[in-house]
């Protein structure tokens, strides 16, 4: 099969690719041994594509087609390290996934790998976990710290994590109103159903949420038990990062501010079962969707109805509670906005597809059920992508955020090419316009309702080839119609004048400040704008002034090999009021490395809404910093 360079740069933003030169000792082909590395990263991420046989001069970048001239024995190598326990934890390839191409009449090897199961993760290197865990972000292969691989590890091993006995934990942890309104609901449903007649806790035994360790008899609550019908402080006694967010914001632009807010605040019994039936009326209130007639009944339970109920749901199920950040579920007049810590656990695309249900939460998943909310068919997502397009609204967005282990799904009510928004990009384009492309004008309406367009998401909007949508792309670049941030998978696309700083699940950085790209802190709405900033340019007169006040706030840390925590969290907030930062920069100032800096501390902050990303649409900006 012959390929060309605009292959593989077409490639490149609709997977990850590597590119390995792989000429060995005697030019003939070897693997190197960072694809090891790089095989690990990979699978431990969301897959890609390696080719062996191209230099690379810059990331992504081809400078020569070198080949590898002993295929045969190139491929018994890569087989033979691929099979070696000793080398590789797992081998997730088959024989599909490698192949030899033709480029430029020289032979290349190409390697798929797949992104791994959750039962494979994580994939290691040399017999370690912990030494030997990759995982990919824009700049390449990175080592996991010992969270991850903990996560990792704690994700392979169970299947329900809410499954786990609570033996301290007792009926009088219950908020029984809580239980009793379930029971109520569960009774007009099923009224023959035999569990109506069970006792409390036989009851709660049924559904999964009391159970007793059959070698020690000790029994309890389940932690499905406790998070579903608990009472707050019992709950927070159990888990103390516990927290669940409803925020309803009255505009249709990123901030903080919100007229409607539902949260752990002890104003109510603050379990999953609550907040389930509280957020969801606030969801349906106001919902602008035409009912639906069966004959001459009104059915009020439309697709769009439905939607949102499974997305609400699911959020809850699949969440991590042990995470750190909090379920949160945002409603603006625009969009929906879904987030849950913790990654998914089947590929994104097979979510999308469903058909395969591996619920984190599978007891609380089937008391949803037995209530009819929710099944265990997997049918979620599809559910939710198919109520959307009943209206004709722009696709759902759903997003795995690996640095932050979160889940986000946002829900936009737009259609694809709102005429208010077409009538605004024809006045600002001009004669032009009448020349654009649907796959244009789609592209530039994406950048304008979502503040950017990715070669992903464009692939969702439309049935262009994905070569063609790199050309689309590419060409409105060309014609300073976008501009791009970014290499290969990681590249994103927005208008001149809007670059995105923040989404709706980032807490008050209004998005589409900069008003123009040449003047980035300048213009009433910025954020750096205003004589009080921190930001503005006008508080440093020289790097003296900087230095000293840097050097002022690291006396609490310098040349401690030991600091608290929130220490270092606090410190590193300080850093960032009095300038933007890199996680380099704040690596090298606190004297830790940069992986420390970023997962044990940057992502705890931005999480908790103390430090926003500069570019939050590609966590791993090779520019990104952190903001106060």
């Amino acid at each position: 099969m012959a390929y060309d360079f605009f292959d593989i740069q077409s490639l490149q933003e609709d997977y990850d690719i590597e590119l390995k030169h792989a000429s060995g000792k005697e030019g003939k082909g070897s693997v190197p041994k960072s694809f090891w590395e790089t095989y690990s990263a990979m699978a431990n991420t969301s897959g890609g594509y390696v080719f062996f046989g191209i230099k690379e001069k810059s990331k992504g970048a081809i400078e020569k087609v070198t080949g590898i001239e002993d295929v045969n024995t190139f491929l018994k190598e890569f087989w033979d390290g691929i099979n070696n326990k000793q080398k590789i934890s797992e081998n997730i390839l088959t024989n599909e996934c490698v192949d030899v191409i033709e480029i430029s009449g020289k032979n290349i090897v190409r390697v798929y790998i797949p992104q791994a199961t959750r039962t494979q993760r994580p994939v290691f290197i040399n017999s370690n976990p912990f030494a030997g865990t990759y995982r990919r972000n824009y700049e390449g292969d990175y080592h996991c710290s010992t969270e991850i691989v903990r996560q990792m590890l704690g994700e392979q091993t169970s299947d329900t994590k809410d499954a786990v006995l609570l033996p301290d934990f007792n009926l009088s942890d219950i908020d029984l109103d809580s239980l009793n309104s379930y029971r109520q609901i569960f009774l007009t449903r099923q009224p023959t159903h035999p569990f109506n007649d069970c006792k409390d806790i036989e009851f709660l035994r049924n559904l999964g949420g009391w159970t007793m360790d059959r070698k020690t008899k000790k029994e309890g609550l389940t932690l499905a038990g406790l998070l579903m019908f608990g009472k707050l402080r019992s709950i927070l006694d159990a888990l103390p990062n516990y927290i669940v967010d409803y925020q309803e914001r009255p505009r249709a632009i990123t901030e903080s501010r919100w007229v409607d807010r539902i949260t752990t605040d002890f104003t109510w019994p603050g379990n999953l079962f609550s907040f389930y039936r509280k957020v969801i009326n606030k969801l349906y209130q106001d919902l602008k969707v035409p009912f639906v007639l069966k004959g001459d009944e009104r059915i009020d339970d439309t697709p769009v109805h439905e939607a949102l109920r499974e997305a609400l749901v699911n959020a809850i199920i699949h969440a991590d509670y042990n995470g750190t950040c909090s379920v949160l579920i945002v409603k603006r007049p625009d969009l929906f906005g879904f987030r849950n810590p913790g990654l998914l656990r089947v590929p994104r695309q097979d979510a999308i597809k469903g058909g395969i249900s591996d619920c984190r939460n599978r007891n609380m998943q089937k008391m949803f059920q037995m209530i009819g909310r929710g099944d265990q068919a997997g049918s979620g997502f599809p559910k939710i992508f198919r109520g959307w397009s009943s209206q004709h609204w722009r696709s759902p967005i759903l997003e795995e955020r690996m640095e932050t282990n979160q889940v986000l799904l946002r829900l936009p009510m737009s259609s694809l090419l709102p005429e208010e928004i077409v009538s605004q990009l024809k006045d600002e384009i001009g004669e032009s316009f009448d020349a654009l492309t649907r796959g244009e004008l789609i592209a530039l309406v994406t950048a304008r309702t979502e503040k950017c367009v990715t070669h992903g998401r464009l692939k969702e909007l439309t049935k262009e080839h994905s070569a063609d949508l790199t050309r689309i792309l590419h060409g409105l670049v060309e014609k300073q119609l976008l501009v791009s941030e970014g290499v290969g998978k990681a590249t994103f696309y927005y208008l001149p004048g809007e670059h995105p700083i923040a989404d709706e699940f980032g807490a008050g950085v209004a998005s589409s400040v900069h008003k123009s790209i040449s003047s980035v802190h300048k213009g009433a709405g910025s954020v750096h704008n205003g004589e009080s900033s921190v930001h503005n340019d006008s508080v440093f007169d020289n790097n003296v002034e900087l230095d000293s006040l840097l050097s002022d706030i690291l006396a609490s840390v310098s040349g401690k090999k030991r600091v608290g925590q929130q220490v270092m969290l606090d410190t590193i907030v300080k850093l960032c009021k009095v300038k933007d930062l890199t996680a380099k920069e704040l690596a090298e100032l606190l004297g830790r490395s940069q992986e420390t800096i970023r997962s044990h501390y940057l992502n705890k902050l931005c999480n908790q809404g103390k430090l926003h990303r500069k570019y939050p649409n590609i966590i791993n900006h090779p520019d990104q910093k952190y903001l106060a």
